[in-house]
């Protein structure tokens, strides 16, 4: 799978790379870190390192994962700057084909990721390698597109359920707020928090759904 053209554009490799992390992920993980069960962590789809990063100088131990050679250039240019090579490594690597051991993962970071897939199946794919990745117990934090940046009459790609093209012309992942919590519950992830949407932004930015969900 070859990672979508815009996120080798040096001007969105900038953007990201310059982006904040998310603040709901860093007080989460802080949260995580305080109760001592490991310091793990697996960002899937890191980009530029905006999550990965910050949660290196939290004190998680990274792996961080992605297609694009320029955001994982960028990203480890800035783990060069903040000294952080024993903290956190990157590789390339599809969402659905993690090189990783089984239950080798104390916390998973899907961020901006998953909406990336092209059907149901490569989304379903990626979502069980999470949960194979996952230590029983270990949170997972979900950033992902939801259905309401689409009107509501928008019809799927032919035979998908939640897979769209309007949106960008390529065949990306919308979900509703129950879809999302079904599929992840198919694949041993349990609904830890209420899913927060953050509603679509004028000037072409998805709405999301985010929210914190656990291992069984």
């Amino acid at each position: 799978m070859n990672p979508p053209e815009p996120w080798n554009s040096p001007d969105i490799v900038a953007r990201l790379s310059a982006t904040p992390p998310n603040a709901v992920l860093m007080r989460f993980a802080a949260g995580e870190r305080e109760t001592g069960t490991g310091n793990r962590l697996l960002d899937i789809g890191c980009g530029a390192g905006c999550n990965a990063v910050p949660l290196a100088k939290a004190g998680w131990e990274v792996l961080g994962l992605d297609l694009s050679q320029p955001m994982l250039e960028a990203a480890q240019r800035r783990v060069d700057e903040g000294r952080l090579a024993e903290q956190v490594i990157f590789k390339t690597a599809p969402m659905d084909r993690l090189p990783v051991e089984d239950q080798s993962f104390d916390f998973i970071v899907a961020h901006g990721i998953w909406n990336l897939a092209r059907s149901a199946e490569e989304f379903r794919t990626a979502v069980r390698e999470a949960a194979r990745a996952a230590k029983p117990g270990a949170p997972l934090f979900v950033y992902t597109f939801s259905r309401s940046t689409l009107p509501p009459e928008a019809a799927p790609v032919e035979g998908e359920a939640f897979v769209f093209t309007g949106f960008s012309g390529r065949p990306q992942c919308f979900l509703t707020e129950e879809q999302l919590i079904d599929e992840l519950a198919d694949a041993g992830f349990c609904q830890e928090t209420s899913i927060t949407e953050y509603e679509r932004i004028p000037g072409g930015k998805p709405a999301i759904l985010e929210g914190i969900f656990r291992r069984h």
